[in-house]
């Protein structure tokens, strides 16, 4: 299996030992490509997922050594409080510990909050997306079910949920197949949820898989928002482990597809002037009535050495319609 998203900064330390794009909007001049990424979050804190409740923001990410999904607040998106604590203590009988990747919390339609999570399966030691409830934002969250949400074994298992909930109302979940554990195309899918958001009610639709260069062989952390009259796919790609990583967009005209690549990377570490290494991971927020400034991305890159994969908020621009990242000067 691969250790893809192992959060604990022991493992990310293991694994580097062995390892040894064009350039979009967002690119950085020469001189600014000593600059490192200026971290909002420094330290391990991979797979951001953020969400706004009332005037606070709440981030949660891939595991460490001590939680199964780590937490930190803020209340202006740029200064961050990693919290102790867990705010998913107990994984359901089905999982085992030690690969709770990825997580996505969203508001339930009846005040509470929904977590879908990644996590190891026990029957079939694939990856699976589960969900679970909580009352508060900061859990603690319980599975709402003794079985996986999304396991299919014959492609590679599943990770990396992002939840959307369309201008009608209808809840969906995105989501990858994990078919670069297995030799197998790694699809970006979207499946229809039940009007609670725990179960699905019907088959999932294939949007987009690996078919740029610079995808490598993995397309994966995928992200829906609506932008004018168009529906936006933010996804990573290429290998987590080095800089190639990279984001990337797609856009379609209805929800379902079909979803065309933007010509190049949206965000890259050779674009962003070697600052980011390897971005991915993303999530786009947009502030509160009350916050200053527009659409802002978050994402995870590696430190320096490689040791550690930081979380980053940069702002999210828009150019005729397509998604622009803008780093700090």
């Amino acid at each position: 299996m691969s250790l893809r998203r192992a959060g604990a900064s022991v493992l990310v330390c293991a694994a580097v030992a062995f390892l040894g794009g064009c350039g979009p909007a967002g690119s950085l001049d020469a001189a600014a490509t000593d600059v490192p990424a200026a971290f909002a979050i420094d330290q391990d804190f991979p797979d951001p997922d953020v969400l706004l409740v009332g005037d606070s923001y709440y981030a949660y990410a891939t595991n460490s050594l001590t939680a199964n999904v780590q937490f930190a607040t803020s209340t202006d998106l740029q200064s961050w409080e990693v919290q102790d604590g867990d705010v998913f203590p107990d994984l359901p009988d089905w999982a085992d510990t030690g690969r709770t990747w990825a997580p996505e919390v969203t508001s339930g339609p009846d005040g509470t909050f929904l977590l879908y999570f990644t996590a190891a399966d026990r029957a079939s030691g694939l990856q699976c997306i589960g969900v679970a409830s909580a009352a508060s934002a900061t859990g603690p969250f319980v599975a709402t079910s003794t079985v996986p949400l999304i396991c299919p074994t014959g492609e590679g298992g599943a990770i990396d949920a992002g939840a959307f909930v369309d201008a009608d109302g209808s809840r969906w979940l995105l989501w990858k197949n994990d078919g670069n554990c297995c030799s197998l195309d790694t699809w970006l899918q979207l499946s229809p949820l039940s009007p609670d958001g725990r179960t699905l009610t019907g088959e999932p639709t294939r949007l987009i898989k690996q078919s740029e260069e610079w995808h490598g062989t993995v397309v994966e952390a995928p992200i829906l928002i609506r932008h004018d009259d168009e529906y936006v796919l933010f996804y990573s790609a290429n290998s987590y482990a080095d800089d190639s990583y990279a984001m990337g967009f797609a856009t379609a005209p209805t929800l379902q597809g079909p979803y065309t690549n933007g010509a190049e990377p949206l965000f890259s570490t050779e674009s962003s002037g070697d600052r980011y290494l390897g971005p991915g991971g993303q999530d786009v927020v947009s502030p509160g009535p009350d916050q200053p400034g527009g659409d802002q991305i978050v994402l995870h890159s590696w430190d320096p050495a490689y040791v550690y994969r930081g979380m980053s908020v940069l702002q999210l621009d828009w150019v005729d319609g397509r998604p622009t990242v803008v780093p700090p000067a």
